[in-house]
């Protein structure tokens, strides 16, 4: 009885015993993980505050007696045969590649890009396997700039710090990210939702003014922007990372998906958690902001706020935030602050930091 009790304190207790309940999903065999919000749990650190969600015990069955679930099974082995093909070729390919290959190949099968997105997640949780060790890579959106040298062995070094506002593009091999030297004198860690926001920041040098590196997916992140934030957040682990999104529930998803993970990817999603911390917008820096600035919630940041509330793993400080939007039905974008100047927003950031003002 006990020991049942502590198995079931295992994912709030520890980094490690979370690990633990994960495995056990991870060597499911034939029937397919759920990828449903309900199958999801939060794991907490002992040693540190990051947390992520990952996939729990729950699962669904195939029935090879129902013709959907019939072809679901065979496309495991079609992605697993045609990455079989990718590797013996030494080549990498982006899902949308892959989507289009496999269309051409077993359009009775793919239909649409959601049966290749959905398969690999299927393979990845049977094999226990990274997409990238099945030959498929991340198609990345995301650039970095700032305090930063990015060195590859054999290759010439990269100065983030000399790079026009459009920073550096950050590649969607996984491998080659993972075999960079990163070498910084920065303090801080800035996520940025929008391109236009880090081009204006890396326009006005924001990283020589606050000792930082500044990162953007330009929108909801992909795997290679998570990839390289969580690679120096492990790099630098006394570089607090910040996020600047919209004061919407977008915002506040897009940053949930970098502290937490997402479900939708599956048993990777735990890979790449970082503890984030809210710098802005957020209710206390509306006052900053004209009523004329402000927009009414849209029906997606309505969809969009539900199921943010209804996940266990939003702390109280965010669902806070979160609840005023949805009773204001209002809604405020970043840009808003350039009432006070273009030049406004390095300094609203450099004072929120210095003075601790984030959650």
């Amino acid at each position: 009885m006990a020991e049942a009790e502590a198995e079931a304190d295992v994912p709030a207790a520890s980094l490690f015993g979370a690990d633990r309940r994960l495995c056990s999903a991870d060597m499911l065999s034939p029937p397919e993980i759920s990828r449903k919000s309900t199958n999801c749990s939060l794991r907490s650190g002992l040693l540190s505050d990051v947390s992520s969600v990952y996939l729990s015990y729950a699962f669904c069955k195939r029935s090879l007696m129902r013709e959907n679930d019939a072809k679901a099974f065979v496309r495991v082995w079609k992605v697993m045969e045609m990455c079989y093909k990718i590797l013996g070729e030494g080549k990498l390919v982006t899902q949308r590649e892959l989507f289009y290959k496999l269309l051409s190949d077993s359009p009775k099968y793919f239909s649409c890009q959601r049966h290749v997105n959905q398969t690999i997640q299927d393979v990845v949780s049977l094999l226990r396997c990274t997409r990238q060790s099945l030959g498929i890579m991340a198609s990345s959106r995301g650039a970095l700039i700032g305090r930063l040298v990015l060195h590859e062995p054999e290759e010439e070094h990269i100065d983030c710090s000399i790079l026009g506002p459009s920073g550096h593009a950050i590649t969607g091999d996984l491998n080659q990210l993972s075999r960079l030297n990163l070498s910084s004198d920065a303090r801080y860690l800035i996520v940025v939702e929008k391109d236009a926001i880090f081009q204006r920041l890396a326009e006005d040098r924001l990283y020589n003014q606050i000792p930082c590196i500044l990162i953007t997916a330009k929108g909801y992140p992909d795997i290679a922007t998570r990839f390289i934030l969580h690679r120096l957040s492990q790099t630098f682990p006394n570089m607090p990372i910040f996020a600047l999104v919209d004061w919407n529930p977008a915002g506040l998803s897009i940053l949930c998906t970098y502290k937490y993970g997402s479900i939708s990817m599956g048993l990777e999603s735990y890979r790449y958690a970082c503890n984030v911390k809210w710098l802005g917008l957020r209710g206390d820096d509306l006052q900053l902001i004209p009523q004329s600035a402000f927009q009414e919630l849209k029906p997606r940041d309505l969809q969009i706020a539900k199921s943010l509330l209804s996940s266990k793993f939003l702390q109280d400080t965010h669902r806070a935030e979160l609840t005023r939007m949805v009773e204001t039905g209002t809604r405020a974008e970043i840009e808003a602050l350039y009432c006070h100047g273009f030049d406004f927003l390095g300094k609203f950031i450099a004072r929120k930091i210095v003075q601790g003002d984030y959650i």
